[in-house]
């Protein structure tokens, strides 16, 4: 092979198509001086991307608001067709398409027996959990590219059973690799059942996720919020009620109209460390959302944090945002008995699930998210109208598969 076309960060609001190696069947040289380990890895497969998505947490390195060096490679959410298989692989084959979890998991320390496989203690020098293409996250080569390397296949892959009707529903099914099951996750952690009220921050692709999970776990009432007036329509599209944030209105009174009453039952922040303050053009407050789903959940709720929160933000509002010190109003969620689930969503325990919920045609996620199918090549301009707030979830098709 010749080469492999990757999206690279190349500098704050900038992204490229270069060509980079072809991948090989190793594990990062930095993952492998730390375990003590060789770099081959036999466990491993390439795949042939068939989708990659770009995700909201991609656009925080693209601003710059991370400590992503230049080069950095791109790309979680990734779906395959497997195209070479190590030698110890022995669950998958050639030909099989299947969905990749973003976080990188080994299937053998204690956080992957656990289940808790966005913590994986055995891929990440840096801390605990490891993803695709992302800073600090072990060295692992992004996924909006042409081809990739999946490390413990056996355990990470996801292989959907009919490769035709994988291709017919690949829209749905290329959400499987991170914002179904992370907005799922949203939802399950805010404890969201039948007849539940729920308020949902934010409107881009993770917030509606969270807001249709919420409807399939049962929810009487789904309230999403946003300032983005086309991505407060796109929620309304499929049967959420919204408050517009830039309106100045107060939030509770908002909830009031929609539920007849200030509280909801269950909250899932899904904007993350660059929220902004309430009104038209006002300014960053780091700590707005979380204060916000404290102020209008009742005592004794849950509180799903889906949103990216950061150890490293050069480009925070104040020094101590920059090390991810905010004027969260803990007292607040400690007098009203609240509990907090944050991190990275578990995907594997998840996505077999909402598969299964796809391929028997009662989720169809790629269109409450907006859906949208770009070239590789077309990735820069696909960051650009994410970043200008878009209301789409885009969808790179490096290969022309997709219908």
């Amino acid at each position: 092979m010749a080469g492999n076309k990757t999206v690279v960060y190349t500098g704050p609001g900038s992204v490229a198509v270069e060509s980079l190696e072809y991948p090989t069947l190793e594990i990062p040289a930095e993952v492998a001086e730390w375990l003590g380990i060789s770099r081959a890895a036999p466990h491993a497969v390439i795949l042939k991307l068939v989708t990659t998505n770009i995700c909201g947490s991609d656009q925080h390195m693209v601003r710059g608001r991370t400590t992503a060096p230049i080069g950095q490679t791109l790309g979680h959410e990734i779906t395959g067709e497997v195209i070479e298989v190590g030698a110890d692989v022995l669950f998958h084959k050639v030909g099989d398409i299947c969905s990749v979890p973003f976080n990188i998991a080994c299937g053998r320390c204690r956080m992957c027996d656990e289940g808790k496989t966005g913590i994986c203690l055995n891929v990440n020098p840096a801390r605990a959990g490891a993803a695709y293409g992302y800073v600090d996250m072990g060295g692992w080569l992004g996924g909006q590219a042409e081809y990739v390397m999946i490390p413990y296949a056996d355990f990470n892959l996801l292989k959907f059973p009919d490769r035709d009707e994988a291709l017919e529903k690949i829209l749905d099914l290329t959400m499987l690799s991170d914002i179904f099951p992370t907005g799922y996750h949203g939802a399950v952690s805010a404890g969201v059942t039948t007849g539940s009220t729920v308020y949902v921050a934010g409107a881009g692709p993770v917030g509606l996720a969270a807001a249709y999970s919420a409807q399939i776990l049962g929810a009487a009432t789904v309230i999403v919020g946003d300032m983005n007036a086309e991505r407060l329509a796109q929620a309304r599209s499929f049967g959420c009620a919204t408050v517009d944030l830039s309106s100045g209105n107060s939030l509770a009174d908002m909830i009031a109209d929609a539920v007849g009453e200030p509280e909801v039952d269950a909250a899932v922040d899904a904007v993350g460390f660059e929220a902004r303050g309430h009104g038209e053009g006002a300014g960053e407050a780091p700590a707005t959302v979380l204060n916000d789903v404290m102020s209008i959940s009742r005592a004794g709720a849950s509180l799903g944090i889906p949103g990216l929160y950061v150890t490293g933000d050069p480009g925070a509002v104040d020094e101590a945002a920059k090390h991810g010190q905010i004027g969260v109003r803990l007292g607040l969620g400690w007098a009203k008995s609240h509990r907090f689930v944050t991190g990275q969503c578990p995907v594997k325990q998840y996505n077999r699930k909402l598969m299964n919920l796809i391929l028997a045609d009662r989720a169809h996620i790629a269109k409450a998210v907006g859906a949208t199918t770009i070239g590789l090549d077309d990735a820069p301009r696909g960051y650009a109208e994410f970043d200008a707030g878009a209301a789409q979830k885009f969808v790179i098709d490096p290969h022309g598969m997709v219908s």
